[in-house]
């Protein structure tokens, strides 16, 4: 997603700071007089009075139009636009309406400011190295000229894992002078987006700090019009985004809002009497003006729209077999492939997509079943997709100017899946952030929405930090909440956070979540690496929990590298130790990565089911990867019923395959997945049957038994192309002449629409193979364990941040009793 930016972990920037397609406000600024605002709304610019409900459209593509500023003299806005893969700044002149770009580098380029003249603007943007940097450039004729980076770069030495080791410098804005600039860097730090700083607005001017707080790309303060304040968005001790205010030279800061939800992208009047600013209070963004004397807030309400062009009234539905309406997962795109939603709805996009599939990724909104939407006249496309068990409905066609348009498209109503054979599977994603500093404010009754529109049976809301805050740490110890329905269940757990042993799943915690939540965090309180993750899941195991590796490898770890890789994920001690309850095979990771190293575990006899979280960030406009449900583990449960103790006992004894599409079943020697197949000799065989059903295309189909292709099946797959959601049920026998494993795998060589993720996948967790009564051996993957404990055993050592040096003898002491056990299996 947009290569231009050369900067680690992606996922965050982009949702938090990037500028993102809401039907909502995402951006304000005021006009001269402050009588007016204009905004982005649903990537058009708008323009509003305040004292009116009406509001004009701007623009209207062709690509999506974000952060507009008015200039001083009135006359026009500077936004920026996204299309053809780039952010370029644009110059929209209001008289006339025409616009006219200004950037042309193709980079990414955002935050647009004029500086009080009116002849100069400042703004971020990638020309530099890929990297967040400050520029100016001058604005005449409506043409971009004499642009030159004012920040340079520095290439810091501190440990930051989220962020670049270059600076990064955000959130411009002019002093009321004209004279210098303020900003937002994280200079000299290690986590977050750093601090405040001043600087004049030349090239190589030093920048000096006024203010230090861990800010997390949202900051975006603004000066009083007396210049003697300024205001920002800041969740210093608390959970979410607020409005606070400081000096304009430094000093101590305090809020004048307070709220349970964010309010950013402030913006002062220049009569100064008034504050503008986006708050997501009721889910999805809005506009809000609060009193800078009293602080009296009120939203500014949009009924009523002004378009550029006739509207056409459009109701889509999704219906059941009865005629009900069915929630789902709606996309409605025109020939250009620009989105529409209706009004009020929850835009999302996907992470990332082929540009030589489509020219702007994937977007989709989650519908209780029917929606009106105003659309322009032209060609459309219409997808209502609703989970894996039935295919994608796609519908194309025209509209015309003074017609109103209905349609109506046929789903499932079915919840619970009844396999191939009329068993009960429960679909579950073991790995969903309900709120992780996203766009909007999720809700557990939102989150169950979600769900019902995917058909996910159960959401794992695993509670996790998020730089110094938990945004859901109101929901700790809840487990099942409330809000859950029958066949659309949320229950809380936790992620803890510590990146040096590898972040994992706590499911179903029963009591308050494990503070801090994390450990080996440099330069806090928690910089040791005691407790480790084996300490953890003692924690969590006696709080009834089950405890998994969560989105383990893009890359399986070479421990017999040169120069040595730096390992230091705990797995395989844990494993060893007996800790381990399941480890996410399909997630946010690279799916055939983490399954080598799975693979390599299985082989030494390790019993270790495989799981299924999409890490998705349920508040996201732009999703980590994915939507909820996205990759998601199926469970085979007796009965018709859902329980979730029952739930846990199935995933933890093997009864599972993950997935991000296709739907699998698989027996050997008769038994299913998760059992035992014992067979008195080697040179034995066994029949076994395999079943395939998917919603995307599906390359390859394979029996995979002690890490190697037993049996390919793909010539048995419908037609010379592979198989798109037609059934394949295969029977045959194969030969085990070894005690082991086998696992039924089905993938695609690319990625393939509708499913959003970067190849298709799916997995069951293994039928476990006896031969001879002997235990699986194998000394070359006990090698590699053996290996990789080493490597963490010597840069644990040299680790500088224990409490004490009982503290390190103890994980010195768990990690060799981890190396002892693979030891003994060479």
């Amino acid at each position: 997603m947009l290569p231009q930016i050369d900067l680690p972990h992606p996922y965050y920037f982009r949702e938090m700071y990037l500028p993102q397609l809401t039907s909502g406000p995402s951006s304000v600024a005021w006009s001269p007089d402050s009588k007016e605002v204009v905004y982005s709304m649903a990537g058009s610019l708008w323009r509003q009075k305040i004292d009116s409900s009406e509001a004009q459209q701007l623009t209207d593509g062709p690509g999506y139009d974000y952060q507009p500023d008015w200039s001083p003299d009135g006359k026009s806005v500077v936004f920026v636009s996204y299309q053809k893969d780039a952010m370029e700044l644009w110059l929209l002149d209001l008289a006339s309406g025409h616009t006219r770009q200004l950037t042309q580098e193709g980079a990414v380029n955002v935050e647009p400011r004029w500086s009080p003249d009116g002849k100069r603007i400042v703004f971020v943007s990638t020309t530099h190295n890929k990297r967040f940097h400050v520029f100016r450039a001058d604005v005449s004729d409506g043409k971009l000229q004499n642009m030159v980076r004012l920040t340079g770069e520095t290439k810091s030495d501190l440990p930051r894992y989220y962020y670049s080791a270059f600076d990064t410098e955000i959130n411009p804005v002019w002093t009321r002078d004209g004279k210098e600039i303020f900003l937002v860097s994280n200079r000299g730090h290690i986590h977050g987006t750093g601090g405040f700083w001043r600087m004049k607005a030349e090239p190589g001017a030093e920048p000096r700090e006024i203010h230090y707080e861990e800010t997390n790309w949202k900051a975006r303060p603004d000066f009083s019009p007396d210049s003697s304040r300024m205001v920002y968005s800041s969740y210093l001790g608390r959970e979410w985004h607020q409005l606070w205010v400081m000096p304009a030279k430094g000093g101590d800061a305090f809020p004048i809002s307070y709220g349970d939800w964010d309010e950013t992208n402030v913006r002062w009047s220049p009569d100064g009497t008034l504050l503008a600013f986006v708050s997501n209070r009721n889910g999805n963004t809005e506009l809000w003006i609060q009193n800078i004397a009293g602080g009296a807030q009120h939203r500014l309400e949009k009924k009523e729209r002004h378009y550029r062009e006739s509207m056409v009234r459009f109701r889509v539905s999704a219906q059941g077999p009865k005629g009900e309406t069915v929630a789902a997962r709606i996309s409605i795109t025109d020939a250009k492939g620009r989105f529409y939603a209706p009004v009020s709805a929850w835009i999302h996009a996907d992470d990332g997509y082929d540009r030589t599939q489509r020219p702007f990724e994937a977007h989709y909104f989650y519908s209780r079943g029917e929606e009106d939407i105003d659309l322009p006249a032209g060609k459309f496309e219409v997808e209502i997709l609703r989970g894996f068990e039935e295919p994608m409905l796609r519908s194309a066609f025209p509209m015309q100017a003074g017609k109103d348009y209905e349609m109506s498209l046929a789903v499932s109503a079915h919840r619970h899946w009844t396999g191939f054979a009329g068993e009960n599977w429960v679909s579950s994603d073991l790995h969903v952030h309900m709120n992780y500093g996203g766009t909007y404010r999720n809700t557990p009754e939102h989150l169950v929405e979600q769900a019902e529109a995917e058909n996910l049976q159960l959401v794992n809301n695993l509670i996790v930090n998020k730089e110094q805050r938990f945004p859901d740490i109101a929901y700790d110890g809840k487990q099942i909440d409330v809000a859950s329905k029958a066949d659309a269940m949320v229950v809380h757990g936790q992620e803890f956070h510590t990146s040096y042993w590898g972040h994992r799943g706590v499911l179903d915690l029963r009591g308050s979540v494990l503070l801090p939540g994390y450990a080996g965090y440099p330069n806090t309180a928690a910089a040791s690496l005691y407790p480790m993750n084996a300490d953890v899941y003692d924690m969590a195991h006696a709080k009834g929990a089950l405890v998994g590796e969560v989105h383990p490898f893009d890359e399986a770890p070479d421990p017999f590298a040169k120069p040595a890789q730096r390992i230091t994920d705990e797995l395989p001690v844990d494993v060893a130790l007996g800790k381990l309850d399941y480890m996410e095979i399909v997630g946010f990771s690279d799916h055939r990565a983490t399954a080598a190293v799975w693979y390599r575990l299985l082989n030494l006899g390790f019993r270790l089911p495989a799981g299924a979280g999409t890490d998705a960030t349920a508040n996201y406009a732009a999703p980590i990867r994915g939507h909820v449900g996205m990759n998601r583990v199926y469970v085979q449960m007796p009965g018709h019923s859902m329980n979730v103790d029952e739930w846990l006992r199935a995933l933890k004894a093997g009864q599972t395959f993950a997935t991000n599409g296709p739907l699998l079943d698989f027996s050997l020697g008769g038994v299913g997945i998760g059992g035992d197949v014992n067979l008195d000799r080697a040179e034995g065989a066994a029949t076994f049957r395999a079943k395939l059903q998917s919603i995307a295309h599906v390359d390859h189909l394979d029996i995979v038994c002690n890490g190697v292709v037993a049996k390919s099946l793909a010539d048995k797959i419908v037609g010379t192309g592979g198989i798109s959601e037609a059934l394949v049920d295969i029977g045959g026998t194969i030969p085990l002449k070894e005690s082991g494993w086998c696992v039924l795998r089905a993938a695609s060589d690319k990625a393939e629409y509708p499913v959003l993720d970067n190849y298709v996948y799916a997995t069951t967790s293994p039928i476990y193979v006896t031969v001879g009564g002997k235990r699986a051996r194998s000394p070359e993957d006990a090698k590699y364990f053996v290996a990789w404990i080493e490597r963490m055993i010597d840069t644990t050592a040299k680790y500088p941040d224990w409490n004490s040096a009982a503290e390190k003898e103890y994980v010195m002491g768990r990690l060799s009793e981890g190396k002892k056990i693979f030891e003994g299996m060479r």
